[in-house]
């Protein structure tokens, strides 16, 4: 590593926005940060990504003393390109929900105890391979116009290794050049984690044509490779890099990384270890660990990614998080700062007033057409400071449940991790000792999943995975509390008026089992992206 090139930068394009790091390679220590706003949107051009890219590192001061980068980005995003490597259309984001019929499809044509067991999850709206058959569907005249299809993070990494189209890159439309990692191909729905290796089948089934994985380039090379036959007319998937494999040099001589899905980066920016399990409270949220468990969840409750690591990733996502507090914020028209004061002069239960916090529907369990309700008022309990706190405690609630889910495929909680621009809130933290049963560490707010892929590009450039420490500002030890079984009483409720029979163990997420035609909402990657703002 040369003297003026002596640090690593790490990327995260997340829904809303581009976050960068520029951290120390050894000690992790980050020396500056930059960040752009993505547009709005279920649909985004790629190219507005690109430039939010520039202008993020610009933000942080550039990068002629770094030497190695990692991209990581909101998973399942559909990313289509033509034969010039052109973007065929805007690109479907994990939380656009088009594809819900698409989904249900792939499920009846396959079997779900069939594609669980060959990728570790079932389909979603916000899954590729369901987005590829809306496409497919939808849109058939792009669709016959598609040469490679990548994700966000793949086509990132792509054009910052300068490949693009011809007219706005310095190497060319190579699709050959493609690159991805396990841990955001496993969120295609036709890869297998447990190989490693894309399931070239269920791509058929997905989209109606062959795949196959792109060739890469020779090492000193940025010229095209000759593929004969069939295969040259198959649709070009990236490369899968192994962990810390690079993907090759920037025009300017950084050694890029392999780069990963946002919550496997925001797992290694984090050091998660056996026995950790984070919650992640963002605009969503996520409950997700580490583990080398075969994870293959029928209910399709735990969506049982790759980690960025070698191992697996089981996640379960929840629609209603941290925007529950905003809807309490504007309801008692207060502050955030007042509305935890509010809900700290409560005490635990809320006097019997009891939030169902399904504003958005709900994913965990999956209920997408079900809404919020405020339950068990009285005369007596219907206090501000009571509304305040059933909000906190609802939102927790809902979020233990998805630990409940994790925990069911054998991974064991030595703590949870408590993340996420929520964490900050003294109320949340107090509230959370009430809902978990498990020490709970909160971390210093920080861009986790940015810091994570600096931390792989570190690892890209020694060989080594560094060490890098996570300062931690509160530790908070369980006490007992009723608040969940109050909970669990009326969220049943709600079940049952949504879908009479979604309280029966077949449906339950106690119980661990859905129906394959209940699974219509998607599973998406917002909370690691949305964990880490401000």
């Amino acid at each position: 590593m040369s003297t003026n090139r002596s640090f690593v930068a790490g990327v995260d394009s997340s829904t809303q926005s581009c976050k960068v790091v520029i951290a120390d390679p050894v000690s992790g220590d980050i020396i500056r940060t930059g960040s752009a706003l993505h547009p709005p949107g279920t649909e985004v051009d790629p190219e507005a990504w690109w430039e939010a890219l520039q202008e993020a590192i610009a933000a942080a001061g550039g990068l002629d003393d770094v030497a190695g980068l990692s991209i990581s980005g909101q998973q399942h995003g559909l990313v289509a390109l033509d034969a010039q490597g052109q973007v065929i259309r805007d690109a479907l984001l994990w939380n656009d929900l088009r594809s819900k019929a698409a989904a249900r499809d792939l499920i009846a044509e396959v079997g779900a105890s069939d594609y669980v067991a060959r990728t570790g999850i079932l389909p979603v709206a916000s899954f590729t391979a369901a987005k590829l058959r809306w496409l497919r569907d939808a849109e058939p005249d792009n669709a016959a116009r598609v040469a490679a299809v990548a994700l966000p993070h793949d086509w990132l990494t792509w054009r910052f290794l300068g490949y693009g189209p011809a007219d706005s890159s310095a190497r060319g439309p190579v699709l050959e050049a493609l690159v991805t990692d396990a841990s955001d191909a496993s969120g295609t729905a036709y890869f297998d984690p447990s190989t490693s290796r894309y399931d070239l089948d269920l791509f058929i089934t997905a989209f109606g044509q062959p795949a196959r994985e792109a060739a890469g380039l020779p090492c000193a090379a940025d010229t095209d490779v000759a593929v004969e036959g069939e295969a040259a007319s198959a649709i070009i998937l990236p490369r899968v890099l192994t962990l810390n494999e690079a993907a090759g040099h920037s025009p300017g001589g950084i050694v890029v990384g392999p780069g990963a899905g946002d919550n496997a980066a925001a797992a290694l920016g984090l050091g998660v270890t056996s026995g950790d399990l984070v919650i992640s409270i963002g605009t969503s949220g996520t409950v997700f660990g580490t583990t080398d468990l075969s994870i293959a969840d029928s209910t399709g409750a735990v969506a049982g990614f790759a980690s960025a690591d070698g191992g697996r990733l089981p996640l379960v996502a929840t629609l209603n998080a941290a925007r529950v507090l905003d809807s309490a914020a504007k309801l008692l028209r207060v502050s955030h700062n007042d509305l935890a004061a509010l809900a700290l002069a409560s005490r635990p239960g809320a006097d019997g007033l009891t939030l169902v916090p399904y504003f958005e529907g709900e994913r965990t369990p999956n209920l997408p057409d079900a809404t919020a309700r405020l339950e068990g008022m009285t005369l007596a309990n219907s206090s501000a400071e009571n509304v305040a706190r059933a909000f906190v405690e609802g939102m927790l609630c809902g979020l233990a449940d998805g630990l409940d889910a994790v925990q069911a495929q054998g991974l064991e909680a030595g703590r949870l991790l408590l993340i996420g621009g929520a964490a900050r809130n003294p109320a949340v933290r107090e509230v959370a000792r009430d809902i978990f049963t498990v020490p709970i560490d909160v971390p210093e707010q920080a861009e986790y999943v940015a810091i994570g892929a600096a931390r792989q590009a570190a690892w890209t450039l020694s060989g080594t995975l560094p060490d890098w420490s996570v300062e931690l500002v509160a530790t908070l030890h369980p006490r007992p509390s009723r608040v969940r079984q109050q909970y669990r009483s009326y969220a049943q409720q709600t079940a049952s008026l949504i879908s009479p029979d979604h309280s029966s163990s077949e449906h339950s997420l106690s119980g661990q089992t859905l129906s394959d035609q209940s699974l219509t909402d998607h599973r998406g990657s917002s909370g690691a992206n949305a964990s880490v703002k401000g």
